[in-house]
């Protein structure tokens, strides 16, 4: 795997600044081993697939080139400290950076690709997407379920987008230092992400940080969001599973979400059924499953399920990881897991784009130079916001053209 990934690497760098096509060819797998050869021939009888790749405007300098090849080496031998690094490096804002994380993450989407195809194309890694009201112990739900999985030979990845200060941009709650024992475990790797002010509670590198995660060898990789509620739908977008934690005293608070996020649960689990809290908890099993039956099926292999688990005495805690496998094996045996993630991928090329296309058009010299006025006239009512926006775009497409 490395020689292709070198050679693909040098292959890229050779390139003009344009955006060009490479072709690579891959052989088959044997003993469940990742064979694979970069041949410069058309002419072979090996399956060939495209992989198309962004070439960056200039060429690789040395130091990036070391820099790429250590962090890429690093992440499959499964080194917590690359993988660290490499998430750092597509979080960055930087545009050379940029453009060096997405080189770095062509040669990681080879790596997995081949791993896929030794596992009979399909995935080798769950992803499961954590959300739910603050208070319902998504933190303690996490370790309680992580160490469980690594004591039984899983490698486990917790992305854990935390909401961000408006003053420095950094987390605000630190979930990784509410999973203490967790933390500590060499089989789990735990990543806070502030979410820098994404509507979604994800950030838009989060889906980057998967893949990169699912390369250093991770095979669940859990990704909980800030809170609940109808911007919640981005980490829908990313996952294979999604669960809804509630506590069991929520009350009326929760009645707004349910018609919202239940919508997209897979798998809905009342955390604290533990004391005192166990008859409200049985009361709101009852009442989301219920509810769920209301509800138009999205999958045509699973229904989803309401269930009731303990973090403090562990209580229904095998059964949660139960249902998310019977979950995994059902989607896998249809297809629908690997449709679901090619139509993923889709929603978040999508996604970006407007993130790009919006930041482009705010920092256009023209629009920036229309904008204070227009502002200040739509302040006073002298025209309407519609009218602004048109003249904005107006200056925008007439400058570009």
């Amino acid at each position: 795997m490395g020689r292709f990934g070198l050679s693909l690497l040098r292959h890229i760098s050779t390139l003009p600044s344009s955006i060009s096509v490479h072709r690579a060819t891959r052989t088959c797998c044997l003993h469940q081993r990742v064979s694979v050869s970069c041949s410069r021939s058309t002419n072979l009888s090996c399956q060939q697939r495209t992989v198309s790749t962004a070439v960056s405007q200039q060429e690789l300098s040395g130091p990036e080139q070391r820099l790429l090849d250590k962090l890429y080496g690093g992440l499959i031998g499964g080194q917590r400290a690359s993988l660290a690094e490499s998430i750092t490096l597509v979080e960055t804002q930087h545009p050379r950076k940029k453009e060096l994380a997405q080189v770095l993450l062509q040669r990681v989407l080879a790596y997995r690709r081949q791993q896929e195809s030794c596992n009979g194309g399909k995935p080798v890694a769950f992803r499961v997407g954590l959300s739910g009201p603050p208070g319902a112990g998504k933190s303690s739900f996490i370790e309680v379920v992580g160490k469980m999985l690594t004591g039984r030979g899983h490698k486990l990845a917790v992305l854990a987008v935390d909401p961000s200060s408006c003053t420095t941009g950094g987390s605000l709650m630190g979930d990784k230092t509410r999973m203490t024992e967790l933390s500590r475990d060499m089989n789990a790797f735990i990543r806070p992400s502030p979410t820098s002010g994404t509507l979604g509670g994800v950030t838009r590198t989060t889906n980057e940080a998967i893949v990169l995660c699912e390369g250093a060898g991770y095979d669940v990789v859990l990704v909980e969001t800030v809170g609940v509620g109808q911007s919640e739908f981005a980490v829908a977008d990313m996952v294979d599973m999604f669960v809804l934690l509630i506590p069991p005293a929520g009350g009326d608070e929760l009645q707004g979400i349910k018609r919202g996020i239940i919508e997209k649960a897979d798998l809905v689990v009342v955390t604290k059924s533990d004391g005192d809290l166990v008859v409200p908890a049985r009361r709101i099993q009852a009442e989301y499953t219920s509810a769920l039956k209301l509800l138009r099926k999205k999958s045509k292999s699973w229904n989803p399920k309401v269930v009731r688990a303990s973090s403090h005495t562990n209580e229904g805690i095998p059964e949660v990881w139960a249902k998310m496998e019977s979950y995994r094996d059902a989607m896998l045996a249809s297809g629908e897991l690997q449709g679901r993630r090619r139509a993923q991928q889709k929603v978040w090329m999508w996604s970006l784009i407007q993130e790009s296309v919006l930041s482009h058009f705010q920092n256009h010299p023209s629009v920036g130079e229309a904008l204070p006025h227009l502002e200040e006239r739509v302040t006073k009512g002298v025209i309407s916001p519609g009218l602004a926006a048109d003249l904005l775009l107006k200056a925008f497409s007439s400058s570009s053209s």
